[in-house]
């Protein structure tokens, strides 16, 4: 058996984090497929996915941070020390505070759903107690004991109406189970992981929509598989994923219109009166009193409403008919950003206890695209691409990926990543999405106007394989460049930069620093057409100066017979400027 951590330190929850992500990969399947309550949507288990995995990243980041600490730079001259730095600081290994303070924050920023906010919030508890002191007594069963005692009243206090036999419930077993272990960490989070299960297998008693259903609650499930995988870091042993009650009734959920899952008649059909029609979710920066006041003019709203996080940072959760009145309740709150709203639509049944959803066609073939920028998001969408928006320093993950994957909701699938440093995510969301069924071709594109040239020879009445090539090829044959501003000084293909500089990237590597945009990507477009070319996209940055776009035109007008140029406006996409020659 491989060595456990026998204590709560860094290592151990970054071991936690990872082995919860995995425990829900596994379950993410079941978990949407006994998704009735609040709304049958089907997405609690990936829901609960990408928050941990938004909280796992974050525990990374941290590790690689003081891995990258550690090293010695190299000096210009190229000498390299073979030993560390006499009178150099001496770098520790990340502390449990800053671990678990960063699984709080990826958590509370990345948390999708209902129950993945409930989830952001009994991480961000359990943050609050062994983030709060040093020593023995913030590292041992007591400290996990206490942990998961705030953790479970902290997610109750943020739920606007909370009901039993849901997640809370659960939250609530488990820290109640946990309370009675005498013990180190192993014999605590043993003990919470079956209150859990206890309390799960018990819901369908609770909540009479899941018994109609004949299933337990979905995002309870998922608190199961989370706190399971916490048995598995103290122990080095998988709880029994047989033990862990899915079905109230032994029989597999069919969800039809107008059946039930044990095969009874089934509920109405939702009409207006099922509940809110939108879901939405925004981070919000604001304070305490602030949030206060939107707690009650968001309960008035609409329903589901948990809003989590704390220190000026929250995110937020409700369902409601006027999304536009929520997400203006956030603006008079303070500053409200990655906002995401949902439509539930016919197919969604809400709090009525409704399990009906209407089997929706699959669509024959769907492109599903990154894109770094609302005005390209748009563009993408108006040419039938489904879209995820990477915002700047907010790469997708994977799970985000295959959530979009299934959006689409086609047999066939051609996924355009448009960034070199998500291939490998992309890589791992085409490979979920085989498992599903799903026949989906990568195109390794690496900027979004060479994802613009793909999407532009796009046939979805051509055979797949057909429509792929056409597609690769008119990618391959587009060279991409952008125009940016300096973060730091740094080394670079083109020298020394710093902090401030304008920078010209070709193909992903510095070709040209200056001081002024419009010259520096002048200089980039002539060294692209010097190659040749028949068109040129130019899509411009919000940040981008407004002649930009006129003074380049005007230069390829004047310098290059035969190529045209067209324009589109990218919004906040990161770059001044991204170019593209075909």
């Amino acid at each position: 058996m491989p060595q456990v951590p026998q204590t709560l330190d860094a290592s151990a929850v970054r071991a936690w984090c990872g082995l919860a992500l995995e425990a829900l990969g596994r379950a993410r399947e079941e978990i949407d497929a006994i998704n009735v309550y609040p709304v049958a949507d089907g997405d609690t288990g990936t829901n609960l996915y990408l928050t941990v995995e938004s909280a796992a990243a974050a525990v990374e980041a941290v590790f690689a941070a003081h891995a990258a600490m550690s090293v010695v730079a190299t000096p210009p001259d190229g000498s390299v020390s073979d030993g560390p730095v006499p009178d150099g600081p001496r770098i520790e290994p990340p502390t449990l505070a800053d671990a678990v303070r960063a699984m709080a924050h990826g958590a509370l920023i990345g948390a999708r759903g209902n129950s993945g906010t409930i989830l952001a919030q009994l991480l961000r508890g359990m943050a609050q107690v062994l983030a709060a002191g040093t020593g023995t007594e913030r590292t041992g069963g007591p400290a996990l004991r206490l942990a998961l005692r705030h953790a479970a009243d902290a997610a109750r206090q943020a739920v606007a109406h909370p009901v039993e036999g849901t997640v809370l419930t659960v939250a609530s077993a488990a820290a109640d189970a946990a309370s009675g272990a005498e013990g180190d960490c192993a014999v605590v989070a043993r003990a919470a992981y079956e209150g859990a299960r206890a309390a799960l297998a018990a819901t369908p008693g609770q909540l009479a929509v899941l018994e109609r259903a004949g299933v337990v609650d979905a995002g309870g499930r998922g608190l199961v598989a989370v706190l399971g995988a916490l048995v598995e870091t103290f122990t080095g042993v998988v709880p029994a994923v047989g033990a862990v009650p899915l079905l109230a009734s032994h029989a597999r959920v069919e969800v039809e219109a107008g059946e039930c899952a044990d095969g009874g008649p089934g509920p109405a059909p939702v009409g207006d009166e099922s509940g809110p029609a939108f879901e939405v979710i925004y981070l919000l920066e604001a304070g305490d009193t602030a949030v206060a006041r939107l707690r009650d003019r968001l309960d008035a709203l609409g329903d589901s409403l948990v809003v989590v996080g704390g220190d000026g940072l929250w995110n937020v959760h409700v369902h409601v008919d006027d999304a536009g009145a929520a997400v203006e309740a956030g603006v008079e709150a303070g500053r409200p950003y990655r906002i995401r709203i949902t439509h539930f639509g016919p197919a969604d049944a809400h709090t009525t206890g409704s399990t009906v959803r209407p089997v929706r066609e699959r669509a024959q073939r769907a492109v599903v695209a990154v894109v770094p920028g609302e005005g390209l998001a748009r563009l993408y969408a108006e040419a039938g691409a489904t879209t995820v928006l990477a915002r700047p320093g907010e790469p997708p993950a994977s799970g985000e990926l295959v959530d979009a994957v299934r959006r689409a909701h086609a047999l066939e699938v051609v996924l355009l990543p448009n960034g070199a440093e998500l291939r490998h995510t992309a890589a791992a969301a085409a490979e979920q999405a085989r498992t599903e069924g799903v026949r989906v071709a990568l195109i390794p594109t690496r900027s979004a106007v060479q994802g613009i040239a793909a999407l532009a020879v796009h046939e979805p009445e051509r055979r797949f394989d057909e429509d792929v090539v056409a597609m690769t090829s008119a990618a391959g044959a587009t060279r991409y460049a952008e125009v940016e501003v300096a973060e730091r000084q740094s080394w670079t293909m083109a020298g020394i930069c710093q902090a401030g500089d304008v920078l010209g990237l070709i193909d992903g590597d510095v070709a040209v620093i200056g001081s002024d945009v419009t010259a520096i990507a002048e200089s980039v477009l002539d060294r692209m057409l010097s190659a040749g070319g028949e068109m040129v996209t130019l899509v411009l940055g919000d940040e981008a100066p407004d002649t930009i776009a006129d003074h380049l035109e005007s230069r390829v007008r004047e310098s290059y017979l035969a190529v045209d140029t067209v324009v589109y406006r990218g919004g906040h996409q990161g770059a001044l400027l991204l170019i593209g020659v075909e």
